[in-house]
């Protein structure tokens, strides 16, 4: 047996680094976290490099002793927690002391810092071996600045994206960090230039600052409360949408996660005023009870656990739908605009002399339909509800979540790993114990000899009257025995499945029927016309009725799709440039793929906030730029490349269908031949938007429909 070794701290601290950073972003977001943590009001980050050659982060933090600077590059070294019950309460964005260690292991990385009333040290690591402290110049606060990131890990090194495409990811991290802690001001820059700057003046001048005033004034600023959870922030109208995910921000107690819960729940209340390939726009600061959310999921700390996921998704539900739908509790979560008043009226002299006790709780106020005696007695000790629209109390999240557990038996069993009742188990994967007696239920009478249909006996017993006869039932889904002695054989056969071989066959038999469906002109004889629309020829014992419309459209198509790829392009300048403000995300993407817009025939240049069009091609002189850009922006994940014909495919058929004759407009002669001839004999030709052109009836079925023949 192999020797088991003790890895010294070099070589751990450079397999924690695969997990805490992977990335030049990680290492951004660990260090600002620290600065957050340490209480800095002024956070400034430099990139060079898209973050591989330097990364600095300067703050006016607490600072860190000269006693504990050399603690700070240990493995599980943190001033955030001291014993494993702190875990369960955790106030920090960071606690887990793996960042600057692992950091250091795979960087050269100076600390330099200073406690208001200390002086200033400096302490230098390469590659995780520490040096000296040595004493420096320095403000209070603490500055890191790693150089060098991974260049003693070359194969990590190589599998990072471009220099753009880190600095995308960062600069994307930096503007999450300016939403997150909008109270706090921050410095961005990026090989020397200042790329973002807040003031620490609030969530509304962060959110200015990032998206623009324009989306301000899309959105709802919204603060609710509901069962101990509290959803504040700006979600976007009904009609404010955005082509990809990336305009989307959740907040947990202060940490920027990605959650499936809370994204599932968001998304419901969007659901009936979302199209297709439409995603919303939010910013949401979430605050729940620090003791029902776990966040030592993963090192990187990117999503959280929840005790119980039901009520999360309820009240960001109920919250997001209310406001949406226009529902009267709305008025409770809307946050109203302040009052244009430019006074405030003095108090009354009753006002200033009356004292609020504080130990008296605030009784909430009871409609007048209440009983009585539900209302609480004057001499009782209530506990303090926080009073809806309506006057009626709100419950606390333990309260909710007896009521889960009281109204959902399925998912108190499903969380308490119990097996769940017959009524909510439809869905489950598992088996579960218990079944219905046969005698109960009915059964299948198999076919007789006779070539009888099989039939399934009716049921003895209703859903309702199992029910009742059966109240601790559960489900048990089927599994079926094979026991048919050829079924070895049939695996066998799977298993000599040629795939290739029946690709081969599959477009050789597609092959044959286009080539069915074309058909000798010379041997079709016009009939005549339906309704001005529906051309009518006659070949053999067939008859063919072809829509003109579509006929004409999908020609059309064909020879501006063909025009479009064999053309030189021709551009038609426009008067006033259209600008196109994005994201840093989709700043990225357009600049990725701007010679291929440019190809397409658009004149395109990057600016300070976006990208500004001042031509686009004279064949698609009418195009309307902003669905254009909103289409290719849609999954900026997905794109590999920009493809001229998918992209300008709805384009294009637009145009087909506007230049083709009309249902209904009657043609000449001249022009039904000439129709017919562009046609080529090809009888299987569709509309680029799916419909068929033409439809075939032969003799035989118009004949039975008149009974000559059975």
């Amino acid at each position: 047996m192999p020797k088991i070794n003790i890895l010294p701290a070099k070589v751990y601290n450079r397999i924690a680094a695969g997990e805490v950073v992977d990335r030049p972003y990680s290492v951004v977001k660990e260090l600002v976290e620290n600065s957050i943590d340490a209480g800095a009001t002024e956070i400034e980050i430099y990139i060079e490099h898209g973050g591989k050659q330097l990364i600095r982060v300067v703050d006016n933090g607490c600072g860190i002793e000269r006693e504990d600077l050399q603690s700070a590059f240990l493995p599980h070294a943190t001033s955030k927690i001291a014993k494993a019950e702190d875990l369960e309460n955790i106030f920090t964005l960071g606690f887990r002391g793996e960042a600057v260690a692992s950091i250091a292991a795979v960087s050269r990385m100076t600390i330099t810092s200073k406690t208001k009333d200390g002086k200033c040290y400096s302490l230098h690591s390469n590659g995780g071996e520490l040096g000296q402290i040595t004493e420096a110049a320095g403000e209070d606060g603490t500055d890191v600045c790693v150089e060098m990131l991974f260049y003693n890990t070359p194969v990590r090194l190589g599998f990072l994206k471009t220099e753009r495409g880190e600095e995308t990811d960062i600069t994307n991290f930096v503007s999450r960090f300016i939403l997150n802690r909008p109270d706090i001001s921050f410095t961005y820059y990026v090989n020397g230039k200042k790329t973002l700057q807040s003031f620490g003046g609030g969530v509304a001048e962060a959110l200015v600052g990032i998206y623009g005033a324009a989306t301000l004034s899309q959105c709802y600023e919204i603060d609710g409360e509901r069962h101990g959870i509290r959803v504040r922030g700006y979600i976007g109208n009904q009609n404010f949408f955005k082509p990809n995910k990336s305009y989307q921000s959740v907040f947990l107690n202060g940490r920027y996660i990605q959650n499936a819960t809370i994204s599932s729940a968001i998304m419901g209340a969007y659901s009936s005023y979302l199209m297709k390939r439409q995603y919303p726009f939010y910013v949401l600061y979430i605050d729940v009870p620090r003791e029902i959310v776990d966040v030592n999921v993963h090192p990187n700390k990117a999503d959280v656990r929840f005790a119980n996921n039901q009520i999360v998704y309820g009240c960001i539900y109920s919250i997001l739908s209310a406001v949406l739908d226009g529902q009267t509790k709305a008025f409770e979560y809307v946050v109203k605009p302040p009052k244009a008043e430019i006074y405030e009226e003095e108090p009354t002299e009753r006002e200033k002399t009356e004292e609020v006790k504080p130990s008296e709780p605030v009784l909430p106020s009871y409609p007048s339909f209440m009983k009585k005696e539900s209302v609480p007695e004057k001499d009782a000790q209530p506990t303090y509800r926080q009073p809806t629209l309506l006057g009626m109390p709100t419950l606390t999240y333990e309260e909710a979540q007896r009521e889960v557990e009281t109204a959902a038996p399925a998912f108190t069993a499903r969380r308490q790993g119990m097996e769940l009742p017959f009524a909510e188990a439809g869905e489950s994967q598992e088996p579960r114990k218990g079944f219905i007696p046969m005698d109960e239920v009915g059964e299948y009478v198999p076919p007789e000899k006779d070539g009888e249909v099989r039939k399934r006996r009716k049921s003895k017993k209703t859903v309702e009257d199992l029910h009742k006869k059966f109240p601790d039932l559960y489900f048990q889904r089927n599994v079926m025995q094979v026991e048919d002695p050829s079924f070895a054989e049939i695996q066998e056969n799977v298993k000599a499945f040629d795939q290739f071989e029946e690709n081969k066959k599959f477009l050789q038999a597609l092959e044959r029927k286009n080539q069915q469906n074309k058909i000798d002109v010379s041997s079709c004889v016009y009939v005549g016309k339906l309704f001005n629309t529906y051309l009518i020829y006659e070949c053999k014992d067939d008859a063919y009725i072809i829509d003109q419309h579509a006929a004409h459209e999908r020609l059309i198509y064909n020879r501006l799709k063909k025009q479009m790829d064999e053309r030189a392009v021709v551009q038609q300048p426009m008067l006033m440039p259209f600008s196109l403000s994005l994201n840093v995300f989709e700043r990225e993407f357009i600049r990725e793929h701007i010679s291929e817009i440019r190809d397409i025939g658009f004149e395109i240049e990057m600016n300070d906030v976006g990208f500004s069009v001042s031509a686009v091609p004279l064949d698609l002189q009418y195009i309307n730029l902003d669905a254009f850009f909103h289409e290719i922006l849609a999954d900026i994940s997905g794109y590999k490349a920009i493809r001229l014909t998918d992209i300008l495919k709805d384009k294009l058929a637009s145009a087909a269908c506007k230049a083709a004759v009309k249902g209904g407009m009657d043609l000449t002669r001249e022009e039904i031949d000439a129709l017919f001839a562009l046609m080529d004999g090809d009888m299987g030709l569709k509309c680029p938007h799916g419909r068929p052109v033409v439809v075939k009836m032969s003799r035989t079925e118009i004949e039975k429909m008149f009974k000559r023949i059975v």
